[in-house]
């Protein structure tokens, strides 16, 4: 393979060919931004992430067609003061919906009749406390966020003209009248305008966090700009392909998605960068020409970069097997600009750093021996040679080939505890869960949540088809503990053997009882169904509602990771196994991502409940975690296991494996810096699980880069001799020296 990487070195890092790779890129990123729109701005406001075939899904398509609610798409005011509504609120409220009356805000559908309602009727529909009050306004369904974003904008200046005060600030604790715009309406233009917010935010934290890292790490202002210009043109390319792709309707874009994607772009993208210019700067203490040490340079890490590109991109594209769309819309771009951001390592960059040669190293710039030497003439002093070896890379390395049996046993007892606390972990799938606690619209639900009795915010909806038969439901879904009412059954408009049910729950329709008892609730319609005579009764019930939907949720994402987890192995596997030639290697490898992976969830549960005070970790947690740490996890293993089994071919084991730990050491604990560093930036989001996320995945890179990688990996390595390499070249190689004696 070095043969095709000298080749590609040759092109791109040619005295003259450095030029054209350089406006190649240039004529590219110009090219594609021009013909194409930027992802950004082809983002989607969907959030049905729910596949077709979901129960609520299915219900709801019913509900819309036979039971249809042609009220619109509903935002609610939440009105609340401490010690109880006044009359004077009750008033403002009749006012206010005189005006939305008289004067409909921008798509405004519908409205209930408030303003003309006696102020004593609205006092019976505050709660039984008096103190809170919910009322609708209904919205056209087919409006974008930026059009709902306007009409709350409208009715806040209505608001506060009718007021005379501002009712959406302060504490809700504190005096006065307060009011949250919550619902559907209100929850989706929160999470755009989150977005909206925290983008432009991330992007600066990220490339600032990069740019002080690389400074620290390397001490060379020149050379901690060359990884960020190289991200830089590569997401020149990668937005417009991707904004491509979805004006295409190839694929839909998610903010989620292409929040995480830029981070992974700098914390990836420079981890590759580190690679080739690491070995840059070692070959230019061995060769005086620069073009000659850069070739040589790819030629020996190119293998080793582009595996590691190839396991990330192909372990991150299995996100498309899910079904559970927040996932699937995450495998395409994360792919993508993994593989454009290898492409650009491996042509621009070499490109870039053949125009600076040795100045990119400045001050501490590396040179050969001679030069060193001829400089020290010119100056008549010393010159400080750079250290090829860190004092933990040559401790590590000499630790784990002298006492690797205390080093696996101290690592798996560290890792393993760490892991033994997952089965403890609780887990949620509610979207305002990962909404900051002071958001508008989490703040509506918890002043309805804390006013009204818990199943009247989000009721279930069952539909059954009878099929003309007379079936008594009511009856079964009552005797349900966690049912408080069942309402009169709706027959549906062109097919009156559908009926429907609106069934009330007497806790808290979030939790997890009550999510749990809908498969229970499906059961017992079911049974009622088949005692009525109909056959197949399980396919004629549907269950829709919020709560439907987490139980849905829960399922679909629970059924994800079954497949996706399985098939990330086996590929991972696969290219270990191909790139390695050695089935023992190939399992040893897998077995400490793995366990690395269930360390960082474990440390990350402690993290998170004890520590940011979470009740529960984001369901979506751990799949995006296990993809992600696997495949990149497994970028450091193929780095340093690379350089052993290269050592190897001239080296005795235990030598080849100190060597190997002392070569990339360094490398990989920068690279494994910057990656943490780069996903804990996450943290700046208002989006919890992204904060999360970003948290679970910083620890176990660190995990990997301070434990798995420089102790585990070749602890093992050492114990297992000769059989680390089987059925490979370098396994009969060791026979043969053994049978020579040697």
């Amino acid at each position: 393979m070095n043969q095709y990487f000298r080749k590609l070195g040759a092109l791109s890092a040619g005295a003259k060919s450095r030029w054209v790779a350089l406006a190649v890129w240039l004529l590219l990123v110009a090219l594609f931004s021009v013909i194409w729109p930027q992802v950004n701005n082809e983002e989607s406001g969907s959030n049905n992430l729910l596949p077709e075939s979901a129960m609520s899904v299915e219900a709801t398509n019913i509900a819309n067609e036979q039971f249809p609610d042609e009220n619109g798409v509903p935002l609610l005011l939440a009105w609340q003061r401490g010690g109880g509504l006044t009359e004077d609120d009750l008033e403002a409220v009749q006012s206010i919906y005189k005006k939305l009356e008289e004067q409909p805000l921008d798509h405004q559908s519908m409205i209930p009749p408030f303003g003309d309602m006696p102020v004593e009727a609205l006092a019976e529909s505050t709660s039984e406390d008096g103190e809170a009050l919910t009322t609708p306004v209904f919205f056209e369904s087919a409006v974008s966020t930026e059009q709902l974003e306007n009409s709350l904008n409208q009715l806040k200046d209505i608001m506060k003209n009718e007021l005379e005060v501002d009712p959406f600030g302060g504490d809700l604790s504190g005096q006065g009248l307060h009011v949250r715009l919550t619902g559907p309406v209100g929850i989706q233009t929160d999470a755009s305008s989150l977005f909206s917010q925290a983008d432009v935010t991330l992007l600066i934290a990220t490339v600032l966090l990069v740019l002080v890292l690389l400074i620290l790490l390397y001490r060379s202002p020149i050379l901690a700009v060359v990884p960020l210009v190289g991200v830089g043109f590569a997401y020149g390319i990668v937005s417009p392909l991707l904004g491509f792709f979805a004006e295409q309707g190839w694929i839909v874009v998610d903010a989620q998605a292409i929040s995480i994607m830029t981070v992974l772009l700098f914390g990836a993208g420079t981890d590759y960068c580190l690679f080739l210019v690491s070995r840059y700067r070692d070959e230019l203490q061995l060769e005086p020409n620069k073009y000659k040490a850069l070739q040589l340079a790819i030629a020996n890490s190119g293998g080793a970069i582009l595996m590691s590109a190839l396991t990330t991109a192909i372990g991150l594209f299995t996100l498309s097997l899910a079904q559970y769309a927040s996932y699937d819309r995450f495998a395409v771009p994360f792919s993508v600009a993994i593989l454009i951001m290898s492409i650009a390592v491996l042509t621009l960059l070499p490109a870039i750093l053949a125009m600076l040669g040795r100045s990119a190293f400045i001050p501490f710039v590396p040179r050969t021996e001679e030069m060193a030497k001829e400089l020290e003439r010119k100056k008549g002093k010393r010159i400080k040679r750079l250290k090829s070896r860190s004092r933990f890379s040559k401790a590590a390395g000499k630790i784990v080939t002298e006492k690797p049996w205390p080093v696996i046993i101290a690592c798996l007892l560290f890792l393993g505890g760490l892991a033994l606390l997952v089965p403890k972990i609780d887990y949620t799938y509610g979207v305002l869960d990962s909404f900051p606690d002071d958001m508008p619209s989490r703040e509506g639900f918890s002043i309805i949540s804390n006013h009204y009795p818990p199943g009247e915010i989000a009721p279930a909806q069952v539909i059954i088809d009878t099929e003309g038969n007379e079936v008594s439901i009511q009856e079964h879904l009552q005797s349900l503990s966690e049912v408080e009412s069942v309402s009169d059954p709706r027959e549906g408009e062109t097919n009156p053997d559908l009926q429907e049910f609106t069934v009330t729950f007497g806790v808290d329709p979030y939790s997890s009882v009550a999510v749990s008892s809908i498969p229970v609730m499906k059961e017992n319609i079911a049974a009622a169904l088949t005692d009525s005579g109909i056959e197949n009764a399980k396919d004629k019930v549907w269950i829709g509602g919020e709560t439907a939907e987490l139980y849905d949720t829960e399922e679909i994402t629970n059924r994800d990771q079954q497949i996706i987890i399985p098939v990330v192995l086996v590929i991972i596997a696969s290219l270990l196994l191909m790139y390695l030639r050695s089935v023992v290697a190939m399992l040893y490898l897998i077995v400490t991502v793995v366990l690395s992976y269930f360390s960082a969830l474990g440390l990350g549960w402690l993290v998170i409940h004890y520590g940011m005070g979470e009740p529960a970790m984001q369901g979506l947690i751990p799949l995006y975690a296990f993809v992600f740490l696997v495949a990149l996890g497994g970028d450091y293993n193929i780095f340093m296991i690379s350089s052993i089994w290269r050592n190897r071919k001239s080296m005795s084991l235990n030598q080849a494996i100190s060597e190997g730990v002392g070569e990339t050491s360094g490398v990989i604990t920068s690279a494994g810096l910057i990656l943490a560093g780069t996903f804990s930036v996450l943290a700046v989001m208002p989006i919890q699980v992204l904060v999360q996320f970003g948290a679970v995945t910083a620890i176990g890179v660190l995990l990997d880069t301070f434990i798995v990688r420089p102790l585990l990996v070749p602890a093992i390595t050492t114990v297992l001799g000769r059989f680390s390499f089987w059925p490979g070249k370098l396994w009969k190689q060791e026979e043969t020296e053994k049978q020579h004696g040697r």
